[in-house]
């Protein structure tokens, strides 16, 4: 990957707040470094960053991807046209709002493509990245998300869980898969939504920082009502989370 770029990919079980949390680093990045470059980049199908930080998605990853491949004959283009016809899309397609810009993958690719194409979009994901300083990937739950092109090269790695057993055998199986297939630097865990005082297990990774953050009420309105993280109040328990990650991640 081009350049210094921190990129946090952020993962974990299904329903724990990732894409919350996503946005909260989105917010407090903007706050902390409003000189720098931000890009969110939402790799779930169903682009929930998108109305979390209130971005417009007017094309996806994979709409460029459907078009540039039903547009080359079997004979393919040079590899360098190819790039530079995406990436100039893709630079087209972005929403820059709010301090950050924004970019959807879009929905996933058939079980076990791996063609020529989507090597050539995850160089230009690669390219992209290192024209910002700060990069947050919202993931897919559970290990797939380590095999997405985007995710193959991180330099941070959140795992997000709840207080529940299986939370904890998810993020333990997404280690596993990420430490043979993502080259992350730094990896972190969050217990997001706490309710009860007692969490019923420690840091699985006694290495990495283990983050605690309470489950916010003010979050479960705003989403209720629809509104973007940056309608949220300051002290909210969610943007302290977020706060308290980026702290512990050295970020």
């Amino acid at each position: 990957m081009e350049g210094n770029a921190k990129v946090i990919a952020v993962t974990g079980k299904g329903g724990v707040g990732k894409t919350s949390l996503a946005a909260g680093m989105v917010r407090r990045l903007t706050q902390r470094y409003p000189d720098a470059k931000i890009l969110a980049i939402d790799a779930d199908p169903a682009v929930g960053l998108a109305t979390a930080l209130d971005a417009k998605v007017k094309e996806t990853l994979d709409d460029i991807r459907l078009e540039i491949t039903q547009g080359v004959s079997e004979k393919l283009k040079d590899t360098q046209d190819i790039l530079s016809e995406a990436r100039f899309r893709l630079l087209d397609m972005m929403d820059e709002e709010k301090g950050f810009a924004f970019v959807a993958i879009g929905r996933p690719e058939s079980s076990g493509c791996y063609c020529a194409i989507n090597s050539y979009l995850r160089d230009v994901i690669s390219m992209l990245a290192g024209q910002f300083d700060y990069v947050v990937i919202d993931g897919e739950a559970g290990i797939e998300q380590v095999n997405r092109r985007v995710m193959e090269q991180v330099t941070h790695l959140l795992l997000v869980t709840d207080q529940s057993r299986k939370g904890l055998q998810v993020i333990q199986t997404i280690k596993d898969v990420a430490d043979r297939l993502v080259m992350y630097e730094r990896l972190g865990v969050a217990v997001n939504r706490i309710t009860q005082d007692v969490i019923p297990f420690g840091n699985p990774f006694p290495d990495a920082p283990f983050v605690e953050i309470r489950n916010d009420e003010a979050q479960i309105v705003n989403d209720i009502q629809g509104k973007s993280v940056f309608e949220l109040p300051e002290e909210c328990e969610l943007l302290k989370g977020a706060d308290r990650i980026l702290d512990a991640l050295g970020i």
